[in-house]
């Protein structure tokens, strides 16, 4: 569904990635961990070609994005939704205007009929009567549903997740993650998630790969990733401030 070869990516003298290679196969759910400033929403706009690569190939469904113009970019994005690590709602729309954003600027459906579609996909998140309501009225995870609403309207092959458990209390952060899981179930989506959530990426993944200085040093399941004899691994899946990772700013 997903291929990356030896992407390369700078801005100016900071090489955010050196190499990455990843695979993601059709209906997988694939989390990529990796520290602060690691590169994964790099690597994330890429997949989506909101950057091109200094040097690489990114290929979804076979097709090259770099080959791509406008128009076939905005085609290919089609099959894309996305959750923002922020939900990033707009403010001056409706909670259902904002799910169905996408279909209001990509179809030719009149404003009732994409009511209709926002308040189902608000039902499968688990959120009812709220379709006339502002994000303003909104709790951090009930706008995390509204933005996972929104990133299934269109039925998307393909769902990106930034950090979606990010700013959520653990109860709530769980939920997110059921609701992950169940989107993929459910949808048959593929889902690539960019995360530092150790306890998020076990629950959802079928795959872990793990960035560090701009490669993927390790993939395999859940369960290989917790144990792994890699002392980076091990130091960033079990928080730990001692080890072979340099923390910024910490005399060590």
């Amino acid at each position: 569904m997903i291929e990356i070869r030896d992407l390369h990516k700078s801005f100016k003298d900071n090489y955010i990635l050196r190499g990455v290679n990843l695979r993601v196969k059709k209906g997988d759910s694939v989390v990529v961990i990796g520290g602060s400033g690691s590169g994964k929403s790099v690597l994330l706009k890429h997949i989506i070609g909101l950057l091109q690569p200094d040097r690489g190939t990114v290929l979804v469904n076979s097709t090259d994005l770099s080959g791509l113009d406008e128009d076939g970019l905005n085609e290919i994005r089609k099959k894309f939704g996305m959750l923002f690590q922020s939900a990033a709602l707009f403010d001056s729309m409706t909670v259902w205007q904002n799910v169905g954003f996408s279909l209001l600027r990509h179809t030719g459906m009149t404003d009732s009929e994409v009511k209709e579609v926002s308040i189902r996909k608000l039902n499968m998140v688990g959120l009812t009567g709220v379709e006339d309501k502002m994000p303003s009225e909104m709790s951090g995870g009930m706008r995390k549903r509204i933005g996972l609403a929104r990133a299934i309207a269109m039925e998307p092959e393909i769902i990106l997740y930034d950090e979606p458990t990010t700013g959520l209390d653990p109860i709530m952060a769980d939920a997110i993650n059921d609701l992950i899981i169940k989107m993929r179930e459910k949808l048959n989506v593929t889902s690539v998630t960019i995360t530092h959530d150790m306890k998020s990426a076990y629950k959802i993944a079928d795959t872990i790969a793990m960035l560090y200085n701009g490669v993927i040093i390790a993939e395999g399941s859940p369960a290989e990733i917790q144990n792994s004899p890699d002392p980076v691994v091990r130091q960033f899946v079990e928080g730990r401030a001692e080890g072979p990772i340099i923390l910024e700013g910490v005399d060590k």
